[in-house]
């Protein structure tokens, strides 16, 4: 610690070991649990323990603390857990590299994180603790697994899987970030695999629908991803009949009023459909298409830039309300995993068609009359509404709805399709081909097929492989784990494999929250009594990063849960919280750039409470902070002079404040109505700016008004310390003690403003002669509109510029302004 850190009799290092030490023996921040105060629930997204402590921890974290801390001094009775997101490919790579055990890395990071969180002041309650990578933990995510299975929530099939050929793993589609890996950046491709999958899109239109319990309590942006993710459509499923299969296919489209100009038709080339139809002649030309499409990723192949490719399959599609013969196309513009991978194509009226359109000379017909130019010459599709032409039983309507309505009832009649709602959301691919997650519960036996293992053996422990056992080799490594994977079936009892994938860690953060409820609880997951109590999460504080994936599908896991009539609630978390990131010199922090900030040093340099209300103090909760904009030395500064004022104050604990100066009173009040709404509205920033003015307020009050002994100064500094503490917690310990008061601070009451304090005892009245400001008068806010013509007209000011005219009119808006109108 600098010398800069210890001025002003106020020892940073020493108050910061005396008060994480009291805290751990006097178990300060564990609920009381009784039922005495209303209860709530404030939680952090729990870390990765990749490592220390770094600058963004810094910030997320202090965000929930504010709102915890703040809450106890409110009266409640506040939860406030830690634990780890434990499980994760970083620790399998680490451990790979020394030789290891993952689980050697892992812990040792977690007593690092733990010893800098509590250094770090947060109110947790560390008696709540958990891990999802110890087996108390992962049991019941294998038992939570198998209820899914039970319901036909979890199911394994063949498909083409997102890979990454770098982690060599699949990913699911949320952790594919514009056709990259979100872990490492690598270029995702595709990969045909049976994988396991929740079935999260039962539950599409229920994630839809609740989202109306916690609109205005989520930030917008938040909601309007998890909308776009999931991707409500209403149109029309249309039934094409393909030549030489007996079977229709079925399409979805948006616009099934524009069937009329459907010129071609086009197949995924992945989608089964494609090699099944594709022509003896065509197959050759086709597979090598499809080998080609395999090395594009998403991007490119979804890219407006990307010149159209394809091949023709050698068979047609009829249209069903025309019987025209559509030639199929098998082209990597559409993509498997959308709709049914097949798509009737209207060049006229979407981009993408009139591109392939016009590079395989195909026919171009609108069918939608709008005020633009002909797409057939412009190559320039008309995707609005307007008046149908060339649509038979359309023509001369000029209403969407009316359109759509229309040809759906005809198809309908036909038995050629029907009205329709599809989601752009996909089923949540959760096999991952490595070790360090968790087992997946399921033997498969020759006889018997899938075998879910009993509740009673498990968990399904992992076996201890490491460092070049787990190497990445395309399978998991569980899979050379010969004396783990041959087992015996539960069912029949012949021999019979474990399942050698592991679950994607996101299954593990999908319900934890429900797990600090009752972290001890060896009957199930959680205690439904202790959930009902404690539940929903009264605030969550999280990166919005993690909008369409971790709470999307903590969303889900809860409703399932709810299902399942565990919880008698449908949505986690009443309300959310996002924080920004911290970044240094305009960019994110990292060490090829060179631009890292130590976490650990900053605080060695100016404490602990510093850095809490200098990240606090930067802006919104949900701004990115630029730390090279960043001056904690002059925060430091400002809690010397706060610290200070503790040390000066004269008068007894329990004097009455109300014969105390009145002029800091009101300040003291003020501040505190301020901070108070500040706090709640989560402007925490504009929070400490408030507590800066109180500061100055007392100190002028000391050392040129009342003096220290004065009454209205001890309640001036015993507000400041209370509601310091919700960001600057040792500081205000050390205050709160030096006030005279038994420890801790944390058990304090917020202080209430008065409101006969609040009201001005003066205010300004304008006073305007021909429109003209003339004279500004100290009024009473209760003068009456006589007093102030009265006073208007006596003041000199406005004498001077009548200039003995007469008086016309005066109008009197009392208390703020008069006008007068000479004659």
């Amino acid at each position: 610690m600098t010398s800069e850190a210890v001025r002003s009799g106020y020892d940073a290092v020493a108050a910061q070991a005396k008060w994480q030490r009291f805290w751990k023996e006097d178990g300060t921040f564990t609920p009381l649990d009784d039922g005495s105060k209303e209860r709530r629930y404030v939680l952090d997204m729990f870390p990765y323990p990749s490592g220390d402590l770094h600058m963004g921890h810094a910030e997320a974290f202090v965000m929930g603390d504010v709102v915890a801390r703040y809450w106890r001094l409110r009266g409640y009775d506040v939860m406030h857990p830690i634990g780890w997101d434990s499980f994760g490919l970083p620790a399998e790579n680490a451990a790979i590299a020394r030789d290891a055990h993952p689980a050697d890395w892992t812990y040792a990071n977690i007593d690092t994180q733990a010893t800098s969180f509590a250094r770090y002041g947060l109110s947790f309650d560390w008696s709540r603790r958990l891990h999802t990578s110890d087996t108390e933990y992962y049991r019941w995510t294998q038992w939570l697994f198998l209820r899914f299975y039970e319901r036909g929530l979890a199911y394994r099939k063949d498909s083409y899987v997102n890979w990454c050929p770098n982690d060599q793993t699949v990913l699911a589609n949320e952790q594919v970030v514009q056709g990259l890996c979100e872990r490492c950046h690598a270029v995702v491709t595709k990969r045909k695999l049976t994988q396991w999958y929740f079935k999260i899109t039962d539950y599409a239109q229920r994630l839809l629908d609740d989202m109306e319990q916690i609109e205005g309590h989520w930030p917008d942006r938040v909601l309007a991803m998890q909308r776009n993710w999931i991707g409500r459509s209403e149109g029309a499923y249309v039934d094409f009949r393909i030549e030489g299969r007996d079977e229709p296919v079925r399409v979805f489209t948006t616009r099934p009023d524009t069937l009329y100009g459907a010129t071609f038709f086009v197949v995924a080339p992945e989608a089964p459909l494609a090699a099944e139809i594709v022509t003896d002649a065509q197959r050759a030309a086709f597979e090598e298409y499809l080998e080609a499409t395999k090395r594009a990723t998403e991007i490119e192949r979804q890219s407006s830039e990307r010149p159209k490719t394809g091949v023709f399959l050698g068979v047609h599609a009829i249209n069903p309300v025309n019987g025209e013969l559509l030639p199929v196309y098998a082209a990597d513009y559409v993509l498997a995993e959308y709709g049914t991978g097949a798509v009737m194509a209207v060049p006229a009226h979407d981009q993408r068609d009139l591109d392939f359109a016009k590079a395989f000379d195909l026919p171009v017909r609108v069918v939608v009359q709008t005020d633009q130019p002909d797409p057939a010459e412009t190559f320039v599709a008309t995707p609005g509404d307007g008046a149908y032409v060339n649509s038979p039983v359309l023509d001369g309507l000029t209403n969407k709805a009316d359109g759509v309505a229309k040809i759906t009832a005809m198809l309908a009649e036909q038995g050629a399709g029907e009205a329709a709602v599809t989601f752009r959301l996909r089923d949540w691919l959760l096999s991952r081909q490595r070790f360090w997650g968790c087992p997946i519960p399921i033997i498969h036996c020759a006889t018997c097929g899938e075998v879910p293992v009993p509740d009673d053996q498990l968990p399904v422990e992992l076996p201890d492989l490491r460092g070049a056992a787990l190497a990445p080799k395309g399978t998991s490594p569980l899979a050379s784990a010969t004396d783990w994977v041959n087992t015996t079936c539960p069912t029949c009892g012949g021999p019979a494999q474990r399942d050698t994938d592991t679950m994607d860690t996101f299954v593990d953060s999908s319900w934890y929250y429900f797990r600090y409820c009752s972290p001890g609880y060896t009957d199930g997951p959680f205690d439904p009594a202790e959930v009902a109590k404690w539940m929903p999460v009264a605030q969550y504080v999280g990166g919005v990063e993690h909008a369409i994936l971790h709470l999307l599908y903590s969303r889900f896991f809860t409703k399932v849960l709810q299902d399942l009539g565990l919880v008698n609630f449908s949505e986690p978390f009443s309300a959310l919280m996002n924080q920004g990131q911290v970044i240094n010199q305009g960019k994110a922090m990292s060490k090829s750039l060179g631009n890292g900030v130590d976490l650990g040093k900053q605080i060695d340099e100016f404490g602990v409470d510093a850095i809490r209300t200098t990240v606090v103090f930067a802006g919104p909760p949900e701004d990115d902070i630029d730390w090279a904009d960043m001056s904690p030395g002059s925060t430091l500064k400002f809690l010397q002079r706060a610290h200070r004022l503790a040390t000066e104050v004269t008068s007894e604990v329990g004097v009455d404040a109300a014969t105390g100066d009145r002029g800091l009173r009101r300040a003291t009040h003020k501040g505190i109505a301020e901070v108070t709404e500040t706090i709640e509205g989560q402007r925490f920033n504009v929070s400490v700016a408030r507590l800066m003015e109180m500061v100055n307020a007392t100190r002028k009050a000391i050392d040129t008004g009342a003096g220290p002994a004065d009454p209205a100064v001890r309640e001036a500094v015993e507000a400041i310390a209370v509601m310091l503490s919700t960001i600057a917690p040792y500081v205000a310990e050390e205050m709160w003690e030096l006030l005279g008061h038994a420890p801790s601070v944390a058990n304090a009451t917020w202080p209430v403003a008065d409101p006969t304090l609040l009201v001005a005892e003066q205010v300004t009245c304008v006073v305007q002669v021909q429109g003209k400001v003339r004279a500004k008068l100290d009024v009473s806010p209760s003068a009456t509109e006589a007093e102030l013509e009265a006073l208007a007209l006596a003041d000199p000011g406005v004498q001077r510029a009548l200039d003995g005219r007469a008086v016309r009119q005066v109008i009197v808006r009392a208390p703020k302004l008069v006008s007068i109108v000479p004659a």
